[in-house]
């Protein structure tokens, strides 16, 4: 530990069946003794969230929690260490490219999770003049930091919920295939397809779809991808619609029909 930084060590859970998730957060700093002193916290966990969404989360209240209860003039930085390559590998994307590009990557594609990104980097500003590094630490390892958050991650997402952080409507997918992003290649073509999940991105003003293929008479069928639209379709609704020539950004450009189920 930096004996003159506030050390942080969050980490997420998520479960399925049904989904959801949690947080665990570890707070340490050095007392004039040398010796590490620890301060746990024990958050409740949310609905249908995934590992991503908690594992930024976490990192987000660890940030607002140091704000509210830690007289920052006491560190000379603060130190946050994650076993997420999602949240170690993106921040600084996040922060000098995806904020000045309307929350897109360089394909134009919408960044997930935008708002939990918008937050963090906002949180990360106000700590200032103190540099936030944000570390990744091997998952499941001999550190015992690492594991008593793990073991937080994991207590807050079996006990009591918050509400989900997104709005998501969900409907169980009828092929035996997992969710492989790109695994439909945008032609401009017409497809059938079965909208599987709905969520609002509010930062970009569009709908994510995760969805099924339906046409048969397609090498895609029953494979499953995410698509976004600002075309308003229902979770569980079979449409034919017509997508963009982007697999790097795929996109509905327009809903035909609504078909029969």
């Amino acid at each position: 530990m930096k004996e003159d930084a506030l050390n942080i060590y969050t980490d997420g859970s998520s479960y399925q069946s049904p989904r959801r998730g949690g947080i665990g957060i570890r707070f340490i700093t050095v007392d004039e003794h040398g010796a590490e002193v620890i301060d746990d916290r024990e958050e409740l966990g949310y609905k249908g969230a995934t590992n991503n969404q908690m594992e930024l989360f976490a990192a987000v209240l660890a940030l607002r929690i140091a704000l509210e209860s830690y007289d920052l003039t006491r560190f000379n930085s603060i130190e946050l260490f994650t076993d997420s390559q999602y949240v170690s590998g993106n921040y600084k994307t996040a922060m000098f490219g995806w904020s000045s590009n309307r929350w897109t990557n360089r394909d134009g594609r919408p960044v997930v999770n935008a708002d939990r990104w918008k937050e963090l980097i906002k949180l990360i500003k106000r700590c200032a003049p103190l540099r936030v590094n944000i570390h990744w630490v091997k998952g499941h390892s001999k550190n015992v930091h690492n594991k008593a958050v793990d073991k937080l991650a994991k207590k807050s997402a079996k006990g009591m919920l918050n509400r989900s952080l997104t709005v998501v409507e969900v409907r169980r997918k009828h092929t035996h295939k997992m969710v492989e992003i790109g695994s439909v290649e945008m032609k401009g073509q017409r497809l059938r397809i079965r909208v599987l999940t709905s969520e609002y991105i509010r930062p970009q003003g569009l709908v994510k779809y995760k969805y099924e293929v339906l046409s048969t008479r397609s090498k895609y069928f029953q494979n499953v991808d995410v698509i976004f639209s600002r075309i308003d379709l229902r979770a569980g609704h079979h449409y034919e619609v017509v997508v963009n020539k982007n697999t790097a950004n795929p996109s509905i450009v327009r809903m035909l029909r609504e078909l029969e189920r």
